[in-house]
C-alpha cells in the first residue's frame, strides 16, 4: 500500500509499504477514505516532536471502511463506515472508565519514554511518534486500528466523509476545551489563535 512516510524535518515521502495486519483479536483493518492534516503534524514535520523514525506513517485524522475485524471485535462488521479517534484507548483501565480516553493505561506500550520527556504519559496516538506508541497513522490506504471495540464511530451511510471527518479530532478537541471551561448558553467568549479549533 502507499503511505505518507517521515524521513526528518521537512523530509516526508510517499512509500510503498507493508499492508497493515491483525495482531490482537480486538484489532480492526480500515480502509482509510478520508484524511486531514492536524496543526499538530507541523511538529512533526519540523522536526519538533522527539523520537520519530525514519519510515513512520503520519496522520491521526482519518476514517473509511473496515475491511477487516478480530474475532473480540463485536460491534463492527466488514462494510461499516467509521471515524477513528485519534487517541487509542483499551475501555477497562481507571482512566478510560472515567471517560479520559487520552490517558489510557494500557494503549501506550511506550509510556515511560513520555513519562520521561514530559514528565506524563498519553494514551497511544496514531501517527505521532513512538512517545505515543508508534503507531502507524491515517495518511496511509489502509491503518490497524488496536482495540478497534472502543474507538471507532459508526457513520451513518446519508452523511459524507466531509462532514464527518472532523470527529476524529478537531470537533472533539474545541467541544472539549468548551466543556472544560464550562461554558453556557448566552456566555460572551474570545477566541483567537491561527489554527481551526
Amino acid at each position: 500500500m502507499k503511505a505518507l512516510c517521515w524521513y526528518g524535518s521537512h523530509d516526508v515521502r510517499v512509500e510503498n509499504v507493508p499492508d497493515p495486519k491483525i495482531i490482537n483479536q480486538r484489532d480492526a483493518i480500515i480502509k482509510v477514505t478520508s484524511t486531514a492534516i492536524c496543526g499538530s503534524d507541523i511538529h512533526l514535520y519540523d522536526g519538533y516532536i522527539p523520537s520519530m523514525e525514519k519510515g513512520d506513517i503520519l496522520g491521526h485524522e482519518f476514517m473509511g471502511e473496515v475491511v477487516e475485524v478480530g474475532k473480540e471485535v463485536n460491534n463492527l462488521k466488514k462494510g461499516d463506515r467509521v471515524a477513528v479517534p485519534f487517541t487509542i484507548a483499551c475501555g477497562h483501565c481507571f482512566f478510560c472508565e472515567h471517560d479520559m480516553w487520552s490517558l489510557c493505561d494500557n494503549s501506550n506500550p511506550n509510556a515511560a519514554l513520555a513519562e520521561a520527556a514530559y514528565g506524563y504519559s498519553a494514551s497511544g496516538l496514531f501517527g505521532y511518534s513512538h512517545l505515543y506508541g508508534g503507531y502507524a497513522g491515517g495518511q496511509a490506504e489502509y491503518v490497524r486500528v488496536p482495540y478497534a471495540d472502543i474507538g471507532p464511530i459508526k457513520i451513518p451511510e446519508e452523511l459524507t466523509d466531509e462532514q464527518t471527518l472532523f470527529l476524529t479530532d478537531i470537533f472533539p478537541t474545541g467541544y472539549m476545551a468548551v466543556e472544560n471551561c464550562n461554558i453556557q448558553p448566552g456566555d460572551t467568549v474570545a477566541i483567537w489563535g491561527c489554527g481551526p479549533v
